[in-house]
């Protein structure tokens, strides 16, 4: 066997693969170790620095009662300062996103121009660069991500339809906003149309439903830790 650390190429994409991890393993190094070894494609700094990242930041939400907002804080100040520097950065946007004496507050796709105000220039030499913001990198889906989860704390639907709307690679942003607000206001927070309209959810359901944190067994959680 090859250790997971060798394998993977060099793609800087923000891949989270993992949600359901934390319905089987309940300590935190646990579901980081499990979760950065469900990026065995991916090898680049960035991206396994933004997996980890929101790891931590969901099992906190999760088992010790922090809000987004707080776990954000918490796990960014014991960070990587690459990670540090773009939590703050994404910390600034909403800031100047709802400060109604800004500018960017007041325009009709604020969302959408902040992203894209964070971005730098991609240049893949085509005849408009692209701006990392909306697109897939790490540098760019990790502040976008907490851009939704900060500004749209206390509103699960509002930040996965804001996010939709942005465009993009709105796909990767979502499992990042959906796992820490999932796991803030729970399975409630889904309105009953949205779930009775997903072709998979009653499946979906009895397949977490075997979990060991979700079926009772809870003392099965721990024999995972080699996976």
């Amino acid at each position: 066997g090859v250790a997971t650390d060798q394998l993977g190429g060099n793609s800087n994409a923000m891949a989270l693969r993992y949600a359901s991890i934390f319905a089987y393993y309940d300590g935190e190094d646990a579901v980081v170790r499990a979760a950065r070894k469900t990026m065995f494609t991916h090898r680049e700094r960035t991206a396994h620095l933004g997996c980890e990242f929101f790891a931590r930041v969901t099992f906190r939400v999760l088992h010790q009662g922090l809000s987004p907002v707080e776990a954000v804080g918490e796990v960014a100040a014991k960070s990587d300062p690459w990670i540090q520097s773009k939590v703050q950065q994404a910390l600034d946007k909403v800031a100047e996103a709802t400060d109604h004496a800004n500018a960017l507050s007041k325009e009709e796709f604020v969302d959408d121009l902040a992203l894209t105000s964070m971005a730098r220039l991609w240049e893949v030499g085509k005849s408009e660069p692209i701006k990392v913001g909306k697109a897939s990198p790490t540098e760019g889906t990790l502040p976008g991500s907490i851009y939704f989860i900060v500004k749209y704390q206390d509103d699960l639907m509002g930040a996965a339809k804001a996010n939709a709307m942005v465009g993009g690679d709105n796909a990767s942003r979502a499992i990042a906003i959906g796992m820490v607000l999932g796991a803030y206001h729970g399975v409630e927070a889904i309105p009953k149309s949205f779930r009775d309209g997903l072709n998979h959810w009653d499946h979906s359901e009895e397949l977490l439903a075997t979990m060991p944190l979700l079926s009772g067994g809870a003392e099965k959680a721990h024999q995972g830790d080699e996976l």
